[in-house]
């Protein structure tokens, strides 16, 4: 399983569901402006309950009055280039909580080039590999 490790900068964005930048999802633009800024990888996870500073519940439960939810904004790479990203993020974020930890990365030797040990993106795309949909050839 193990291949390539790494030092890296995990930025985590707190805000609510209905949060908005220009009548957009605001966790929506932050991802779209990770990707443009060629960032390694961003995700968006949706809480069922959790309070900020308003110390309002939200909670997805069936009866509950309020609706927006927590989310998190997850993103994951060298710690000069999510530094590099937070001027973006004062700009987006109003309210909510901005983290930066940092960790450590393993990638599974499937994700590592032969040629010296380059992390890849994308899928494989050794000959004979895999099909067109991604499968593993015999």
């Amino acid at each position: 399983m193990t291949g390539l490790t790494g030092r890296a900068l995990r930025l985590t964005v707190f805000v609510g569901e209905h949060d908005t930048w220009h009548h957009k999802p605001l966790y929506s633009e932050i991802v779209h402006r990770a990707h443009a800024a060629g960032l390694a990888g961003a995700s968006v996870f949706r809480g069922i309950e959790g309070f900020g500073a308003s110390s309002l519940i939200h909670t997805s439960r069936l009866l509950s009055l309020s609706e927006d939810l927590p989310v998190a904004i997850v993103i994951v790479d060298t710690e000069e280039r999510v530094r590099a990203f937070l001027p973006q993020l004062d700009e987006l974020v109003s309210e909510g909580l901005v983290t930066l930890d940092d960790c450590e990365v393993i990638l599974p030797r499937s994700r590592i080039r032969s040629t010296g040990g380059a992390p890849i993106t994308g899928r494989d795309d050794t000959p004979g590999a895999s099909d067109r949909k991604g499968k593993k050839q015999p």
